[in-house]
């Protein structure tokens, strides 16, 4: 064998070595990749703008996640919404359900999938009457949570459901505000 086989040998090995220890190295060097999911924001609210073709008002509106908030004819209730940090591209998206409510008063389900506020035309609501499309995702509201209003309005019940100054038994339980009384025997004997 001639002195170049031996040189072209050696040069070959010599570089399978090198690229081996440069790849090996390279992967020790290598920062790991961060979670995608993690750079994903939950928000409780979802902001919506919605516009009345009859009168040409556009209105936007909060809805909490899971809440049911009536714009028109139309019942929008956010599952999900989603959004990026202030550092990165803005991504902002929301699972929606929307129905209408017909004129014999039935419910009927005329949307559900996910909007997208970067591209509201992309999956925006197109009745007849009303539009409706998202806007952005928020982490607070003007609007009181939904827990809130329930327990305000719970309170103001149960202080008119009080009986006034023992017109019942102390161990006897209250009426509901909303029920009726039933007529007494006695009463309709008359």
């Amino acid at each position: 064998m001639s002195s170049f086989g031996h040189i072209s040998k050696a040069l070959i090995a010599a570089t399978s070595v090198l690229v081996v220890s440069t790849t090996v190295f390279a992967a020790a060097q290598a920062p790991a990749p961060a979670p995608a999911a993690a750079d994903r924001i939950t928000n409780p609210v979802a902001e919506f703008a919605g516009i009345d073709k009859i009168t040409g008002r556009i209105i936007t509106f909060d809805v909490y996640v899971d809440e049911t908030v009536q714009f028109g004819a139309l019942q929008v209730t956010p599952r999900v919404c989603y959004s990026r940090p202030d550092t990165e591209q803005p991504k902002t998206d929301s699972f929606v359900e929307v129905d209408e409510i017909t004129l014999d008063r039935k419910i009927r389900r005329i949307f559900t999938g996910w909007m997208f506020a970067e591209s509201p035309g992309l999956n925006a609501v197109e009745h007849a009457v009303y539009d409706v499309w998202l806007k952005g995702c928020k982490q607070k509201s003007d609007v009181p949570p939904p827990t809130a209003a329930k327990a305000e309005t719970g309170k103001s019940k149960t202080q008119a459901a009080k009986p006034k100054a023992s017109a019942e038994p102390a161990d006897a339980a209250p009426e509901p505000a909303d029920a009726t009384p039933e007529p007494d025997d006695a009463t309709n004997a008359n």
